[in-house]
């Protein structure tokens, strides 16, 4: 599977231009153009890519302290260090990370996601997130169900539809994790600058891509019936801000995407 030819360059791809927002050389021509074309609208896209890594991090760190030893993280994209399990292991080595991304690049760089700690485990799931089962069916090797878990789902949602059923696949998966398991995620909006939000749809929608761009209401909607994490969805360079810590710096107004935590009873 880790034929080049199983690799679509024909079309961009959310973690191929996710990467290339990042400054990373993993990416191909077609995902540079759209994503060029994405920042001529808006030029926050590159410190939204930046805030929602560290978004990550701060909340990786925060579970890890937390005690949480089990992450699944959906849609993890092209490896840009720190990764999720580096930051996770580095405070806690025994933790278990599942990662899964449909798209065969991120693969074919797995390597770079296997290293683990010698008292933890990181695997690799090559599988779209409108499957479920598949998901859980192969984490259930590495995770232990009984025990909770972190699903993480940094800068996806945002890719499904609620016709594909964004609300409905969340749901699923948080309902094989058990009590004091937690969500995290975080998301696009274009509720800052809505014009702009409408034409990168169009864009996306031009590509054979969604973008579902969400208020911050609707993302509040994934978290319904947990616990949430103060300080609640914000934007996202504002969850957990660390000492020192400095937000991406745009002139053209806040960072469009929210980020929270929420546990589940």
């Amino acid at each position: 599977m880790t034929d080049p030819s199983y690799i679509d360059t024909s079309k961009p791809h959310p973690a191929r231009m996710y990467d290339w927002f990042l400054g990373g050389k993993d990416n191909y021509p077609v995902d540079e153009e759209m994503g060029r074309q994405l920042v001529a609208m808006d030029g926050r896209v590159l410190t939204t890519a930046r805030a929602n890594r560290a978004f990550m991090q701060r909340a990786t760190r925060w579970l890890t302290g937390q005690g949480v030893r089990q992450f699944l993280d959906i849609g993890s994209g092209i490896p840009t260090e720190p990764n999720l399990h580096q930051i996770a292991q580095g405070i806690a080595p025994d933790t278990r990370v599942v990662y899964c991304d449909n798209d065969p690049i991120v693969l074919a760089h797995a390597g770079a996601l296997l290293r683990s700690t010698p008292e933890g485990v990181t695997e690799y799931i090559q599988a779209d997130f409108r499957e479920p089962e598949k998901i859980l069916e192969e984490a259930a090797r590495v995770l232990d169900f009984d025990r909770p878990v972190a699903l993480s789902l940094v800068a996806l949602l945002h890719f499904i539809a609620d016709e594909d059923g964004a609300y409905e696949l969340v749901d699923r998966l948080m309902r094989a994790l058990p009590s004091g398991s937690h969500l995290m995620l975080s998301h696009g909006t274009g509720e800052f600058t809505p014009e702009t939000a409408k034409q990168a749809a169009e864009l996306y929608k031009a590509r054979g891509m969604t973008l579902a761009l969400r208020t911050r209401a609707e993302v509040e909607r994934f978290f319904e019936g947990y616990e949430m994490v103060d300080p609640g969805v914000v934007v996202v360079d504002r969850w957990k801000p660390e000492p020192g810590e400095r937000a991406p710096e745009s002139g053209d107004g806040p960072t469009p995407g929210y980020g929270a935590v929420g546990r589940k009873p």
